[in-house]
């Protein structure tokens, strides 16, 4: 996780404070999480479960 900066994923500065949870993605093409979540690449991705 990155708590300043940008993104290196998506290059986005603008970052939530409400997460949740996160989720670490290691094969995106064959997550069915990360297929749900648009994910394509490897990574942590914060997450807020509703």
């Amino acid at each position: 996780m990155i708590e300043e900066g940008n993104c290196p994923i998506c290059h986005n500065s603008d970052f939530a404070t409400t997460w949740q949870g996160r989720i670490t993605v290691v094969e995106p093409d064959k997550s069915f999480l990360a297929k749900k979540s648009g994910i394509s690449k490897e990574g942590d991705y914060a997450i807020r479960v509703r």
